[in-house]
């Protein structure tokens, strides 16, 4: 009998038309009309959003390969050069729906009184007034006009930036063919959206590269203006860093930063109906190739649909807000590192509040019994309390440590901010190991007690980010337990001192062995499948492309197990193939917050094991990041995990399930309709009243609000 090749190319789906398919599932969350109409507009938002970021960084990498004559296929089969092929299609068309849902998304913005003038022409005497004066005491002189002729350059076109461009003729000139090129920038110092009166209690808006069209003959005054055209370019940002060359990693970053702007250009988006003469210009300029320009029918860069939903609240458009419930076992007054102590204390965000974890750091500053802090920090907010309660423990006199990674794409001069500050508060900051990013999420307090010292740790799946947090789904957990508190002095040991322990209690630590840890676990399941003996893996993860861990899960398919992933984003492995994965079911929730957890669940003979970490199932995560995966132990905390999971395996509002063709489908079903998301917060709001009902029993109940008719698990 032939071997099955888990790893023919045939069994996997390229990772970068695996990441369309998923922007796709977010777009068609602004399609669908059960959605109140500016949340609509926040999906369509987040996918151009997503899609700048696609292509600075994926498709930048792919044409770097292709210049550099690298020729090595993927896990697919497709080299560089296949895949930008591909994706010149399958963006284009992305691009297409885009736009064909904002033409809807605008009309029925309209019958809402919500109005987004694409043309000057259409506003009224009064409105005309209005736009003329606004450009000229508030545009006008932020504008900086830039006229191309034999003295003057060709201007260097700013990543992302939005601008107008001219072919322009002196007035002077003799000749009707003679004519420059002229552009100005739109500046991103001034509100992209702008009110203009309107009648009765509708909104009326221009965009001001609108407004700054209008008034073009006003900065090029000597000039005839022949034609105009609005367009964006696109730069790489895929920057690579020598670390072991670089003397000071700070700086080294500092200047990469500023490079950015300045890579080179990989996507020109023009708008349609453009003169041919400017378009040839600027791709001439640019070095842009045909298939590299985008002809967009409406507004450039549809991010201005966020500052939207801001603006406007009229009833009915939006979904109303839910507030984060307080965490039961963290009621105000609790002693935290008692309640921590007496328990394992579970919290799922955005549904419970992610001010505990805050505070956690914060009393550690102020408790005079408390030693130390150490903490890593991927990402944090703009005005982060987190930074702010560690600075303040460095001046109370604790001996703080922090790990800033640096290299956090898009999020560097952020984290340069709060490392300078963190080093001038007293803090020692680190910046990782050479070639890693630190990617895990975890905060160690050490105290000393009257029984000597203790540890107590806070292990998490998401960013130690206030603003996030109310956006993404994560689950985190305090410990007191000691094992646990051995373990997380051991990673910054070995994050600050190179120092690998011999041997770990509780945590599995990438790119050390936690991979190896993985595969165990899938391949003991796979055993106890081929044994007659009880076998199932439920895997949530952001993303799965590490080509080992899918073959894993084809072999344990292959032997009978039971496998449910419910993977947000790229997921390379395939459904439906015969003797390989058809015992694989693989789901992405796109909802009103985005899913972030990674939790994994493990049969193991009717003892499940339960994890959450913060690393997907891909090489970077695996192999070049530090990335922790923590056990779930007490027996009410695994149950939660098991239900949440249990929940969105059940989701048939929000869940697209991944066909044998690899497209995704909404989840059609007859059955009682359940958003897990909505359930999760009914939930959380529910073990709070309980609580406050029942205080002082501790009887806290996450589940009292939904009793599934069947389990999953």
């Amino acid at each position: 009998m032939q071997e099955t090749d888990y790893r023919d190319p045939n069994n996997y789906y390229n990772r970068e038309l695996s990441w369309v398919l998923f922007d796709k599932r977010v777009l068609s969350e602004a399609v669908d009309e059960s959605i109140p109409l500016l949340e609509r507009g926040k999906f369509l938002s987040i996918t151009a959003s997503n899609l700048d970021e696609f292509f600075m960084i994926r498709v930048a990498s792919l044409m770097d390969m292709c210049n550099a004559g690298y020729k090595k296929p993927d896990i697919a089969g497709m080299t560089p050069k296949q895949q930008l092929r591909a994706l010149n299609v399958t963006v284009h068309e992305l691009v297409d729906e885009q736009y064909s849902a904002y033409n809807l998304l605008s009309a029925e913005l309209k019958k809402n009184d919500i109005e987004i003038m694409e043309d000057d022409y259409k506003l009224n005497d009064a409105q005309k007034e209005f736009v003329d004066i606004y450009f000229r005491d508030m545009v006008y002189p932020v504008l900086t006009p830039m006229a191309v002729d034999s003295s003057r350059p060709f201007p260097l076109i700013r990543n992302k930036s939005l601008n107008i461009g001219a072919l322009v003729r002196g007035k002077k000139s003799g000749s009707s063919e003679m004519y420059d090129f002229a552009a100005v920038q739109v500046p991103s110092v001034l509100p992209r959206l702008v009110e203009v009166p309107s009648e009765g209690s509708g909104h009326t808006y221009m965009l001001l590269e609108q407004i700054i069209e209008r008034n073009m003959d006003k900065l090029f005054l000597n000039y005839d203006i022949v034609t105009t055209c609005r367009f964006r370019v696109m730069r790489n940002a895929d920057l690579s860093i020598e670390e072991e060359e670089a003397e000071d990693l700070l700086k080294e970053i500092e200047k990469l930063v500023k490079k950015r702007q300045w890579g080179a250009a990989i996507r020109l988006e023009i708008q349609a109906g453009a003169d041919m003469r400017l378009m040839q210009r600027l791709k001439q300029e640019l070095g842009i190739k045909k298939g590299e320009v985008f002809k967009i029918n409406g507004p450039l860069d549809l991010t201005f649909l966020m500052k939207l939903y801001g603006m406007v609240n009229k009833p009915g458009l939006k979904i109303s807000a839910n507030a984060a419930c307080p965490v039961p076992e963290f009621e105000e007054g609790t002693d935290f590192f008692a309640a921590i102590r007496k328990k394992d204390i579970l919290v799922h965000h955005p549904y419970q509040s992610f001010e505990p974890v805050i505070e956690f750091v914060r009393k550690a500053s102020e408790d005079p019994k408390v030693l130390a802090i150490k903490q890593t920090l991927y990402r944090v907010s703009g005005n982060s309390p987190i930074v702010a309660a560690l600075a303040a423990a460095a001046e109370n006199g604790k001996q703080v440590t922090v790990l800033v990674e640096l290299k956090a794409r898009f999020d560097e001069e952020n984290n340069i901010v709060w490392a300078k500050k963190l080093e001038q508060a007293g803090c020692h900051v680190i910046y990782g190991l050479v070639g890693l990013k630190t990617h895990s999420k975890i905060t160690l307090v050490v105290r000393l007690e009257e029984d000597g010292i203790h540890r107590y740790v806070h292990l998490g799946t998401g960013n130690y980010n206030d603003a996030t947090a109310k956006l993404y789904t994560d689950v985190g957990l305090f410990t007191g337990k000691e094992p646990f508190g051995e373990d997380a002095t051991a990673v910054f040991n070995m994050l600050s001192g190179y120092s690998e322990p011999t041997g770990w209690n509780k945590l599995s630590v990438a790119p050390l062995w936690l991979k190896d840890r993985f595969l165990y676990l899938i391949g003991r399941e796979r055993d106890n499948a081929i044994n007659g003996r009880r076998a199932r893996i439920i895997a949530k993860m952001n993303s799965l492309c590490d080509p080992d861990m899918i073959a894993a899960l084809y072999e344990a398919s292959s032997a009978g197990v039971q496998i449910d992933l419910i993977v947000r984003g790229i997921c390379s492995l395939k459904t439906g193939i015969k003797g390989v994965s058809d015992n694989i079911k693989v789901r992405s929730i796109v909802g009103n917050y985005l899913e972030h957890s990674r939790i994994f669940y493990f049969e193991n003979e009717g003892r499940p094991e339960v994890y959450c970490g913060s690393a997907d199932w891909m090489p970077r995560n695996l192999e070049r990041r530090v990335e922790i995966l923590f056990p779930v132990e007490e027996p009410e905390l695994v149950q939660r995990l098991i239900h949440i999971l249990d929940v969105e395996l059940k989701d048939n509002r929000k869940a697209h399930m991944m066909q044998d063709d690899g497209s995704y489908s909404k989840i059609m079903t007859n059955r009682k309709k359940v958003n897990s998301q909505e359930v999760f917060a009914e939930e959380a709001a529910a073990a709070a009243l309980d609580y406050k009902k029942s205080k002082g029993r501790g009887d806290v109940n996450y589940t009292r609000r939904f009793t599934p008719e069947t389990s999953f698990v």
